[in-house]
């Protein structure tokens, strides 16, 4: 696999976590929002991860040259910028369909006839775990990307 192929992989993975940490980030914000502009308590959201591979036209190759158009002066017989072999992407950010949580409290200004008001679907003490295990996943990939540049500087260095 080309040095290049590994960073592409690597890169789509932080780029997808950071995507999956904002989304943790706006259900934490939001746990206890019980008026949206839509009328009702907040719904918590959850990424959706898809692989990527060279078949399905999301490479780091095909972006660069859609982007660069005719100024696209890499050659692909070389390999160089060729796609990468794999990776990952937030193919979409999706409701939970979960139940909200209904609490007895009549004294709130969100509170129906009977006195219960809907809140979030959120369990923050999940959000806060979920956060955690991207942010293990988020530093994972940072140190593919240092090993991948260690080998391509050592790598360099033969020639000398």
């Amino acid at each position: 696999m080309a040095f290049l192929d590994s960073m592409n992989i690597a890169a789509s993975g932080l780029t997808a976590s950071r995507m999956r940490m904002d989304t943790i980030s706006e259900n934490i914000a939001n746990a206890e929002a019980t008026r949206t502009a839509d009328g009702g308590p907040y719904t918590r959201k959850a990424t959706v991860y898809e692989a990527v591979n060279a078949s399905n036209g999301r490479t780091f190759h095909s972006i660069l040259k859609n982007r660069l158009g005719n100024e696209y002066k890499f050659s692909e017989t070389l390999g160089t910028f060729g796609g990468a072999r794999g990776g990952v992407t937030v193919s979409q950010v999706i409701d939970d369909t979960t139940d909200y949580v209904t609490v007895y409290d009549p004294d709130h200004p969100d509170a129906d006839e009977d006195g219960y008001v809907l809140y979030p679907n959120v369990d923050t003490t999940q959000e806060v775990l979920d956060m955690m295990a991207v942010t293990r996943a988020y530093q994972m990939n940072l140190n593919a990307l240092d090993a991948v540049k260690t080998m391509a500087s050592q790598a360099l260095k033969i020639g000398e």
